[in-house]
């Protein structure tokens, strides 16, 4: 039976979302400023197209971020047996440390997952300095999902 296109769209479009919701970790992928490519696992929270994780400003994905913004991710449902198959999202996004004038709101996004993680709060004292963290974002770009019946990577609409 043929699927509709608009019936395929909104399939892909809960994809997307329920593989985000059900994620703890995105790998990141940065490279730095001559094109030299680093994977890193962050864990997450997001907002609408925006995903905000907290890492270490001296990690090598965060000064890989600081001298080229372009990023890349992937979110995967895990644990998959090796004769599965899995559903993932797959992203381009522009990420940066936020600026001074989004902490709080990027900061009240992190903390809310976390607290619903039951991983305690997070103050703005632990994401600035003297504290050794510091918070980051990626705005999505475009995304894709990998659908497990499908075998493609399908471009979707930002819907999350």
């Amino acid at each position: 039976m043929a699927t509709n296109p608009a019936d395929q769209a909104m399939d892909d479009a809960e994809l997307a979302r329920s593989v985000v919701d059900a994620g703890r970790y995105l790998v990141l992928a940065t490279a730095d400023a001559d094109g030299r490519p680093w994977p890193a696992p962050v864990w997450y929270a997001w907002q609408g197209p925006e995903f905000v994780w907290v890492s270490w400003p001296e990690a090598r994905h965060s000064n890989n971020i600081e001298s080229r913004s372009t990023v890349s991710f992937v979110i995967f449902e895990a644990p998959v047996p090796v004769e599965g198959r899995t559903r993932a999202i797959y992203a381009e996004a522009t990420a940066a440390e936020v600026a001074d004038d989004d902490r709080e709101r990027c900061l009240r996004i992190f903390d809310s997952r976390a607290r619903a993680e039951g991983l305690g709060a997070w103050t703005t004292e632990r994401v600035t300095a003297p504290g050794n963290l510091r918070l980051y974002h990626a705005v999505v770009s475009r995304l894709f999902v990998l659908h497990p019946e499908r075998d493609l990577r399908r471009e979707v609409a930002i819907d999350l």
